[in-house]
C-alpha cells in the first residue's frame, strides 16, 4: 500500500546528509595497491560522502521500483488522496500498519546490506594499506 514511503523517507533525510559530507570533505588519503603482476597502482582511498551515496542509490532505486510496482496494483493514483487506502480510516489503519512493519523493515534490511558492504570496503582498504611498503 504506502510501504515504500518509509525507504524514501530515508533516503530523503540520507541525501541530505551525504551533501552536507560531501561539502565538508577533504582531499582523499593515497592507497599504494599491488595489481598482482608484481607492479603497484596508487588509488585513493573512498570517502565516506561515496559510501553515503551507495546507500542513497540503494534506497531511491528501491523505493522507484516499490512505488512503480504500487502505481501498476493501482494502490498509487495521480488524484487525491493518492494513496487509495488513505480514502478509508480502516485502510488507512491497514496502511499504517503495513509502512511500520513491512516498510521499516525493508528500510533496516538495506540500510543493514550498505553496512557489510562498508565492512567488506574496510576490510579490502585496511588490505590494501598493509600490503604498502614502508618508504624508504
Amino acid at each position: 500500500m504506502a510501504c515504500f514511503l518509509v525507504p524514501v523517507a530515508e533516503a530523503v533525510v540520507m541525501t541530505v546528509i551525504t551533501k552536507a559530507a560531501e561539502s565538508k570533505e577533504t582531499e582523499p588519503a593515497a592507497l599504494k595497491v599491488e595489481t598482482g603482476n608484481g607492479s603497484f597502482e596508487m588509488l585513493s582511498k573512498i570517502p565516506f560522502s561515496r559510501k553515503l551515496k551507495w546507500l542513497t542509490n540503494m534506497l531511491w532505486g528501491g523505493s522507484v521500483l516499490l512505488a512503480f510496482e504500487h502505481v501498476w496494483h493501482g494502490e498509487v493514483v495521480p488524484w487525491f488522496p493518492f494513496l487509495t487506502a488513505a480514502s478509508d480510516p480502516v485502510e488507512a489503519s491497514v496502511m499504517l500498519s503495513e509502512m511500520a512493519t513491512v516498510g521499516v523493515s525493508m528500510a533496516v534490511l538495506v540500510t543493514a546490506v550498505w553496512g557489510v558492504m562498508l565492512l567488506v570496503t574496510n576490510a579490502m582498504e585496511k588490505k590494501a594499506l598493509k600490503a604498502q611498503p614502508e618508504p624508504n
